[in-house]
């Protein structure tokens, strides 16, 4: 079933259109969130993209798991359903709406049926350039859809951002079912469905078990638990606080999405390679904390349209931050402990998911910052905050302590290969071992079986 040899194409699709459905909703879900919500929206902004998160870091590797055994098209086809099932309960039903949203986190892990669809189809050394295609898709998504939403909301209401959003996800599903091919041979399936499953695969928290084992992967996991942590608590509310507080307009954010996601894909393919070669590559993850640092400090303290911009083109070079940990935990990682490495941060960062968007909510309700006089929507650049004395964003100043102690940490990370050292360790061993066979001491007949570490 399918059209044509699954491919690395077909998940681009995918993935395509189920983030260009949802970049539609930018500016109509932040309505919907002010309006539903008057009261305490960052607080309930910060709950549900916590429980959603929450869940789909649960889920992810039993669903992981089940699409080993029963393919990937019927989990591709689940995950992208129930995650788009919310978009047309928007207009119908804002509870039920918000209500769908957070129990749809279950099912919100389309990235991993999606990557490991892709593992299916490609070679591994052709794997980073597949993977790269798609999280370029997934960028290039989300820095279209929120301009095109917010011009369609401005000139025809939110009704009809909704129902274009319907269709394109209707559309996503009809080419899973439709043209999507099953990438998972027949052979790779047990012969019993189930059977192979067990409860480690399923344990979302396995992978983080094993972190304690070495210290190197540990002080990388700790900077990454303490740099994502902000981040994900970010994304999750910020869009509304430059709405609400900053008093940004529907046309403004998207510019300001757009502009923020070009300069950020720009940093990661132009700016990283320089860095990496110039300065190292553990002094480039210094950098991007630093960079995230600055950057979560202004938008703390900043209260004006133009600082937000500003420090949105920081925000962009704060990007190169995973891609260089990424490199950094592949360098110190064994060659046949990659996999279950990655594993561990993707892990971490699916934790971040849950826990970032229920902090930064708190701290945003802690610190009472709700405008709920505020209209829906603003002219871009007008000042709204009533109270000079009051730091407009209390959780980005958090955030930014947060990251300055994984900075800290990250100062301790080795900058040194594990591989290298242990290609230099095996090297050692075979001189020490060549020389014993030249003395030609008749004890040393087997020399390969005296040390079990060889």
């Amino acid at each position: 079933q399918g059209i044509g040899r699954p491919s690395v194409y077909h998940a681009v699709v995918v993935i395509f259109l189920e983030f260009f459905a949802w970049g539609l909703l930018t500016t109509p879900m932040l309505t919907v969130l002010h309006e539903t919500f008057s009261h305490h929206t960052f607080l309930m902004n910060g709950l549900i993209q916590g429980v959603k998160g929450f869940l789909s870091f649960l889920s992810a590797p039993l669903i992981g798991a089940l699409s080993d055994a029963w393919g990937r098209k019927s989990f591709l086809l689940l995950t992208v359903f129930f995650t788009c099932a919310p978009i047309p309960l928007m207009r119908i039903s804002p509870w039920w709406y918000f209500a769908m949203i957070s129990v749809s986190g279950i099912f919100s892990v389309t990235f991993s049926v999606i990557f490991a669809y892709v593992a299916d189809v490609t070679q591994e050394h052709e794997r980073i350039t597949a993977y790269g295609l798609v999280s370029a898709t997934f960028a290039a998504s989300l820095v279209t859809s929120p301009a095109i939403g917010a011009y369609l909301s401005a000139n025809y209401g939110d009704n009809l951002v909704v129902l274009v959003a319907t269709v394109v996800a209707v559309v996503d599903i009809c080419f899973i079912l439709l043209a999507v091919p099953e990438s998972l041979p027949e052979k790779m399936r047990p012969a019993s469905w189930g059977a192979s499953i067990s409860w480690e695969q399923a344990d979302p928290f396995a992978s983080l078990k094993k972190v304690r084992k070495d210290s190197t992967v540990l002080l990388i996991c700790i900077t990454v638990f303490l740099s994502y942590l902000p981040e994900a608590g970010q994304y999750s509310s910020f869009f509304l606080y430059l709405r609400q507080v900053i008093g940004f307009g529907s046309a403004s954010i998207a510019a300001f999405i757009a502009v923020v996601g070009i300069l950020s894909i720009i940093a990661q393919t132009g700016f990283l390679s320089i860095l990496m070669r110039s300065i190292g590559n553990k002094n480039t993850v210094l950098l991007g904390l630093g960079f995230q640092i600055l950057q979560l400090a202004w938008y703390g303290f900043g209260s004006q349209s133009w600082m937000m911009w500003a420090a949105g083109a920081v925000a962009a070079m704060s990007s190169i931050t995973f891609p260089a940990i990424s490199a950094l935990v592949s360098r110190n990682a064994e060659s046949d402990q990659q996999g279950v490495v990655q594993g561990i941060i993707t892990g971490i960062r699916g934790l971040c998911n849950g826990l970032g968007p229920a902090l930064y909510g708190f701290i945003f309700f802690l610190f009472h910052v709700e405008l709920n006089e505020l209209p829906p929507d603003q002219s871009s650049g007008r000042k709204t905050m009533q109270d000079p004395t009051i730091i407009p964003g209390p959780p980005f100043l958090v955030g930014a302590f947060i990251v300055l102690l994984a900075f800290l940490v990250a100062l301790f990370i080795p900058e040194h290969s594990k591989a290298s050292s242990t290609r230099k360790h095996s090297n050692s061993i075979s001189s020490t071992l060549s020389n014993s066979l030249d003395r030609g001491s008749e004890e040393d007949i087997e020399p390969l079986l005296q040390d079990s570490s060889v």
